[in-house]
């Protein structure tokens, strides 16, 4: 027996390959297929099945491409309806890989569809959950993603979670393994433990939503309370797990095309495309085509292509550091940005070596912001997460994270100079490509973000627990 998790941090994603005796399983697949056709075959073993616990919202699954290429079998729980070939399966039915069994758990809630599978020896033995998007570690899927499509209120879908959670996965033994779909940093819950294996008997004692003496009432609260709002890009995959979508190796070859900076501005005037600059943010800042957006390949990248470009359909050209063109359009397609029509040969360079216009951000670090404190009235906005700005922030700063930031448009000053900050300097800078991109060009990031500034030991609030937030 062999249980392979394979985690992509930067979706927080685990997909998981499953082998016995020459037969393998993968489950939650990502959207490049090639890895787990590679293992398969170093280890000759057969892929027979893909086992999808729901459909998607985060990410493109690689399930239709992987079925194309292997011949396996796509399984989906109760309730699934697709666009493409795959076995619906019904609640305890159970699929042989090798000595191993795997059986469905129907375990609605997350969504409607969505399944648990549960892994058993050849001996019967319970060993493993793979939970999908239903238990996380310290966690459980938010109910609100399928709401619309199920025509039931998040309320509603919490009390089935609730159901789910009760009756298929806390009487399962203490020892049994979880396997989860997701970690810290997904949108998919809230409190996201950076664990990514578990126990049962673990979950039981640490997870609030597996409290045992919880009323269905407690449950619905405690999971509906504070959920922010999806990521838009979220029902956009979810349409395309659903119905299918273009080889990867298409676009792949669309979006790894060279072009020229005159091709590239061309380009870029004629379709319509969204400048995309994947570089680091110093990089960024110190000379970028003017209104391109910057959202490095080095950080969140995917979820913020996600929450801040939103259409999939966009077009895209990118600006990558050299040799990472082909990474940067395989982490667009894997949250369905398939339309990237090439990048810029010879990166920002070559763009200067033209002759052509560059723009930049302007900086400045913290300290020569502390010495300004007192001295002249400060605007500074803050772009992080409401809950870090609650934990600790900056006396005086405004809260405007960037996840929102297009509802705080008119909330920055249109002539007089103002600073922006984030935790570190990434998301600040994002949000400063943004900004400029709509006309606003007084902006000042600040060097280094939050951690910055409290070493310079400017005032800031009193320091709240995020727990009790």
């Amino acid at each position: 027996m062999n249980i392979e998790q394979i985690y992509t941090g930067c979706l927080s994603q685990g997909a998981y390959f499953i082998e016995s005796q020459g037969e393998a399983a993968i489950i939650d697949p990502l959207r490049e297929v090639k890895p787990y056709i590679e293992k398969a075959k170093k280890n000759q073993s057969k892929i027979k099945y893909i086992f999808e616990t729901h459909f998607h919202a985060d990410f493109v699954s690689g399930h239709v491409t992987l079925a194309k290429e292997t011949g396996a079998t796509i399984v989906y729980g109760p309730n699934a309806k697709t666009g493409f070939d795959a076995l619906i399966a019904k609640d305890q039915q159970e699929f042989k890989i090798g000595a191993l069994t795997l059986t469905v758990l129907h375990t609605p809630g997350h969504t409607m569809e969505s399944t648990t599978y549960l892994l058993r020896d050849a001996s019967n033995k319970d060993i493993a959950i793979f939970s999908g998007d239903t238990l996380f570690l310290g966690d459980v899927g938010r109910p609100d993603l399928a709401q619309k499509a199920a025509n039931m209120t998040q309320e509603d879908l919490a009390g089935i979670l609730y159901e789910s959670l009760r009756k298929k996965i806390m009487p399962l033994a203490d020892d049994v393994l979880v396997y989860p779909a997701h970690g810290a940093g997904s949108a998919c819950g809230k409190n996201l433990s950076k664990e990514t294996v578990g126990t049962i008997g673990e979950q039981k004692k640490t997870n609030y939503a597996l409290r045992a003496d919880m009323t269905k009432e407690e449950f619905i609260k405690e999971v509906t309370d504070g959920l922010l709002p999806p990521p838009q890009y979220f029902p956009l995959n979810v349409k395309m797990n659903k119905e299918g979508y273009e080889d990867i190796d298409t676009v792949l070859e669309s979006g790894t095309t060279p072009l020229t900076p005159s091709a590239f501005e061309e380009l870029a005037n004629q379709s319509g495309a969204l400048i995309l600059d994947v570089r680091h943010q110093d990089d960024f800042a110190k000379s970028h085509i003017p209104q391109s957006i910057f959202i490095g390949i080095d950080g969140g990248f995917a979820p913020w292509v996600g929450a801040m470009i939103g259409d999939v359909k966009q077009p895209i050209l990118l600006v990558t550091p050299e040799g990472r063109e082909e990474e940067t359009v395989t982490r667009l397609a894997r949250v369905g940005f398939d339309n990237t029509l090439g990048y810029l040969k010879g990166g920002i360079a070559s763009w200067e070596k033209e002759g052509k216009t560059t723009d930049s951000v302007e900086g400045v670090e913290a300290s020569s912001l502390k010495n300004l404190e007192g001295k002249e009235p400060l605007s500074v906005f803050d772009v992080r997460k409401p809950g870090e700005y609650l934990s600790e922030h900056l006396l005086d700063a405004k809260s405007t994270p960037l996840d929102f930031i297009n509802e705080h448009m008119n909330e920055f000053p249109s002539k007089t100079p103002f600073y922006i900050h984030c935790a570190g300097g990434y998301r600040s800078m994002i949000a400063a490509s943004i900004l400029k991109s709509r006309g606003i060009h007084n902006l000042i990031d600040v060097k280094g973000g939050f951690s910055a500034i409290k070493e310079s030991g400017m005032k800031v609030s009193d320091y709240v627990c995020p727990s009790t937030l």
